[in-house]
């Protein structure tokens, strides 16, 4: 198990709490809280070993393509796909910017 910390900078800011995917069914799950600030906090547990540059290519293209909220990420992933990964990630953001 690696243990990923990351941070970014914030050009959304959101209120609330959300939660998409279960750990459990061998995918990944991705709890954000919504916090004032220009930060995005991401605290990521994973199965696979020497895969800093991949969530930071990930999370590059997230800010990339809509910015990121400020608050708190906590991913647990137990080797889902990047795919997987993007789809959890944006079902959390699309559900605080809802709330």
């Amino acid at each position: 198990m690696e243990h990923i910390t990351l941070s970014f900078p914030a050009s959304r800011t959101f209120s609330g709490k959300a939660l998409a995917g279960v750990v459990g069914s061998g995918d990944m799950e991705v709890l954000f809280t919504a916090a004032a600030g220009e930060t995005l906090s991401i605290d990521i547990t994973t199965s696979v070993d020497n895969s800093t540059s991949r969530w930071n290519a990930l999370f590059d293209r997230l800010n990339l393509i809509n910015g990121l909220p400020a608050g708190k990420l906590v991913i647990h992933d137990f080797g889902a796909t990047p795919g997987v990964a993007r789809i959890r990630i944006e079902q959390v953001f699309e559900e605080v910017s809802h709330a």
